[in-house]
């Protein structure tokens, strides 16, 4: 195990804590019941790592207590909130100034992509040489394609039974396309939805495909009316379904079965669903921009995510063109494997030797 000589200790919420069972023996918890949007804890949270003895503190994420103890390294996976998800006025500049502040003080800033370390470059004027760059990883568990935990069958014929199972339980027995992640504004859903509108068009005699479904996995789709509203305009409401949050499980036999994932993103720090598909074996349609030509190379079929027309064309190609989806399937696999957790640990060790000043 990487870093096994070293002692960890991760805070959490003692209702999270029960996630973080199994760990090796060098690793334990501490919990802390505060919330990063109050203003205490900003005192108390400090106050609570000094109890800690640590020789050296990692924040996860940008949002850093103004009393933060140092020295302290902090990971930035994306300027998401920075661009998209704050309307202009002071609770805006409270949360830029308040983003800076904790990276000006951070010993040293991981960031997940190339895309995101040029943002901090250029939105927030950081100096490229106090940023490391440290890729993410798809679950390794993607690349297994075993029957699922809960798997009742035994036998070769197994992994497609245990397929057919949870298919069964969603009622699914058509061809679809897939979405899994996050639904906000930058995930650019609206367009996915009007773009397989045209697609369903121009595939409605298609021998296979005229019963084609979208299957999008997110979150909460209450906070954007924008997707409700696309799926009633284009009068697509039998063909487009929201299935919420689904056990990881389900979720790889989703990857698995999917004609195609299709990933029109506006902005990524890095872009997990789109390797977690290609893990899977499953053939990409993704945006051209941000990251993810960084992150998923010639291994997937890129569009311009402005454009309805363009993700059209896109899921149309890998839909019908099977040399393509052959190539496209064969190649996100050998990109996917260039991820590595045990890698990307090891550099973050590396980042910590570098702060503390040892080798």
């Amino acid at each position: 195990m990487v870093g096994a000589e070293h002692q960890y200790t991760l805070v959490a919420h003692k209702a999270d804590s029960g996630s973080l069972a199994g760990l090796p023996p060098n690793f334990q918890i501490a919990t802390f019941e505060g919330k990063d949007t109050e203003l205490r804890d900003h005192f108390a949270y400090p106050m609570f790592l000094r109890t800690l003895p640590a020789d050296l503190y990692h924040v996860p994420l940008p949002i850093v207590p103004l009393f933060m103890p140092r020295p302290y390294v902090v990971t930035v996976h994306d300027v998401s909130r920075l661009l998209y998800e704050e309307a202009p006025g002071w609770r805006s500049d409270l949360r830029r100034w308040r983003f800076s502040n904790g990276l000006s003080r951070a010993s040293t800033i991981i960031t997940v992509s190339g895309a995101t370390r040029h943002d901090l470059e250029n939105l927030l004027n950081i100096s490229g040489d106090r940023i490391r760059l440290i890729y993410n990883a798809p679950d390794p568990r993607f690349f297994e394609h075993a029957p699922p935990a809960d798997a009742r069958s035994a036998g070769p014929d197994n992994i497609s039974y245990e397929r057919r199972r949870i298919l069964e339980r969603y009622q699914i027995t058509y061809p679809f396309l897939l979405y899994a992640g996050t639904i906000r504004p930058q995930k650019n859903i609206p367009r996915l939805v009007e773009a397989f509108a045209v697609l369903r068009g121009e595939l409605e005699n298609h021998e296979f495909y005229r019963d084609l479904r979208l299957m999008i996995i997110g979150d909460d789709l209450s906070r954007n009316p924008a997707v409700r509203r696309a799926v009633a305009q284009t009068r697509l409401g039998s063909y487009v379904r929201f299935l919420g949050f689904v056990p990881f499980d389900t979720l790889r036999v989703f990857y698995e079965a999917a004609a195609a994932f299709v990933f029109p993103s506006l902005y990524e720090g890095f872009g997990l669903p789109p390797l977690e598909a290609m893990a899977s074996g499953t053939p990409v349609v993704a945006s051209n921009v941000s990251s993810l030509p960084e992150v998923l190379g010639d291994a997937a079929i890129t569009i311009n995510p402005e454009n309805v027309f363009d993700i059209a064309r896109g899921m149309k190609e890998v839909l019908l063109d099977e040399n393509l989806r052959s190539r496209l399937v064969q190649a996100g696999l050998q990109q996917a494997r260039r991820f590595s957790w045990e890698r990307t640990a090891q550099e973050v060790l590396e980042a910590y030797a570098a702060v503390l000043g040892k080798s």
